[in-house]
C-alpha cells in the first residue's frame, strides 16, 4: 500500500494559506492599538490623589516583586488577602491599574459586540447601544441597584438578561415576513427610548442620594472607582466571549453572503443568528455590568477597523479585540485629564468623539444601512 506523504513545501504553503487573513494591515492594527494601550495605562498610573513621579509610577508598574509574585495575582484574581508590598506597589496595582483593565475588556466586550450585531442584522449601523441591547441591560441593572442591592453579584447575569430580553422585543418588533436594516434601526431606537424612560422613573424610587448619584453616574458610563473586584466580575465572561466570537468568525462571514446563500451551504440560518446574538449580548452586558451604559464604542470601532482590514471577520474580530481597547483606554485617559482635578464620565467622551464620526459616517457615503 503507498502511503501518502506531505513534503515541507506544501506543508509551509498550507500553513500560509490558513494564516493568509492575518496580513500586514491587520498586525500594524495590533500593534498600534496595543502601543496606545501601554501608553494610556502608563498615564492613568502616573496620576491620583497619592503623589508620586512619573518615573516612580512605572517603576511601580514594571517591579518584579509584583510582577512575578503569585501571592499578589491570586489575590487580585481569586480575591484573597494582597500581600505586603511597598506603598507605591500596592497604590498602582491595587488601585490605579485595575481601572486600566477594566477598560481593556470593556472596549474589547462593545467593539466585538457591535461587530458581530452588524453581521447579524447585516447592518452597519447595529449596535449595542443604537438596538437597545444597551438600554435592556441598563435597566436590569439600575433596578438591581435600586431595589435587589443584595443581587450585585449577579449583575453580568442580570445584564445578559435585560439585554437578550431587549434585544428580543427590538427583533419582534422589527418582524414582517423576515427584517431589515431600517426596520431593525427603527425597532432599537423605540424600544430603547422607552427602557431609557423606565431607568429614569426608577430614580424616583431611590431613597438614598448616594444610590441616585452612582446610578446617574454608571448610566453614563464611567471607569471612575472600579478596582479588582470589577475585574474579576468581568474577566470570565469576557474570555467566553472573546473564545466564541473568534471561533464564529467563519459563520459570520457567511451570515453577511445574504439569508438565501447562507441556507444554500447548510446553514439554518436562524438558529445562527440567534446563538451569536446571544454572544453579542453577552460581551455588551459583561462591560454594562462594570461600566455602565458606554455608547459609540460598538458602533465606530467596527467602522473603523473594518476601513483598514476589510470585512472578512477573521481579520475584523481580532482587529476589534485590540482597537476597543485603545479606544476605550484613550477615551478614559481623557476624561481622567480634560477637567483634572474633576473627572468626567468616559462615557460623556466617547460621545462626543462617536457622534461627529457617525455624523462623517453619514455625510461619506450615499448610503448607509444594509452591509
Amino acid at each position: 500500500m503507498a502511503s501518502e506523504t506531505t513534503s515541507p513545501t506544501e506543508a509551509t504553503a498550507r500553513r500560509d494559506s490558513r494564516l493568509g487573513w492575518f496580513d500586514r494591515s491587520l498586525f500594524a492594527l495590533c500593534l498600534g492599538s496595543v502601543a496606545v494601550i501601554v501608553a494610556g495605562g502608563l498615564v492613568q498610573v502616573s496620576f491620583g490623589a497619592f503623589s508620586m513621579t512619573i518615573v516612580e509610577s512605572w517603576q511601580a508598574v514594571f517591579n518584579p516583586d509584583v510582577i512575578f509574585n503569585g501571592d499578589a495575582w491570586r489575590a487580585w484574581l481569586l480575591g484573597t488577602d494582597v500581600p505586603e508590598m511597598n506603598k507605591r506597589s500596592l497604590i498602582v496595582w491595587n488601585i490605579r491599574l485595575p481601572r486600566v483593565f477594566v477598560g481593556i475588556f470593556v472596549g474589547m466586550n462593545l467593539a466585538v459586540s457591535g461587530a458581530i450585531f452588524q453581521a447579524v442584522t447585516r447592518n452597519e449601523l447595529a449596535s449595542p447601544f443604537i438596538l437597545g441591547v444597551s438600554s435592556g441591560a441598563g435597566l436590569l441593572i439600575l433596578l438591581t441597584l435600586v431595589a435587589f442591592s443584595g443581587l450585585a453579584v449577579f449583575l453580568p447575569a442580570i445584564a445578559s438578561i435585560g439585554g437578550a430580553i431587549a434585544f428580543l422585543v427590538v427583533y419582534a418588533i422589527a418582524w414582517k415576513n423576515g427584517t431589515s436594516p431600517v426596520r431593525l434601526v427603527l425597532a432599537g431606537v423605540i424600544v430603547g427610548t422607552v427602557f431609557q424612560s423606565l431607568q429614569t422613573a426608577l430614580f424616583f424610587f431611590a431613597s438614598d442620594i448616594g444610590v441616585v448619584q452612582s446610578a446617574i453616574a454608571w448610566t453614563t458610563g464611567s471607569l471612575t472607582g472600579t478596582d479588582w473586584e470589577q475585574v474579576r466580575m468581568v474577566l470570565p465572561w469576557t474570555v467566553v466571549a472573546m473564545v466564541l466570537s473568534l471561533v464564529s468568525s467563519r459563520q459570520l462571514n457567511v451570515l453577511l453572503l445574504g439569508e438565501n446563500t447562507a441556507k444554500s451551504l447548510g446553514m439554518s440560518v436562524e438558529k445562527v443568528r440567534f446563538a451569536l446574538s446571544g454572544v453579542a449580548v453577552l460581551a455588551a452586558a459583561a462591560s454594562i455590568a462594570v461600566a455602565g451604559i458606554v455608547g459609540f464604542v460598538g458602533l465606530i470601532v467596527p467602522h473603523v477597523v473594518r476601513n483598514i482590514v476589510g470585512s472578512d471577520y477573521r481579520k475584523l474580530v481580532v482587529g476589534c479585540v485590540f482597537a476597543g481597547p485603545a479606544l476605550m483606554v484613550a477615551a478614559d485617559v481623557g476624561a481622567r485629564l480634560a477637567m483634572n482635578p474633576v473627572q468626567i464620565p468616559v462615557g460623556i467622551v466617547t460621545g462626543l468623539v462617536g457622534g461627529p464620526y457617525f455624523l462623517y459616517l453619514m455625510r461619506k457615503q450615499d448610503s448607509m444601512g444594509e452591509i
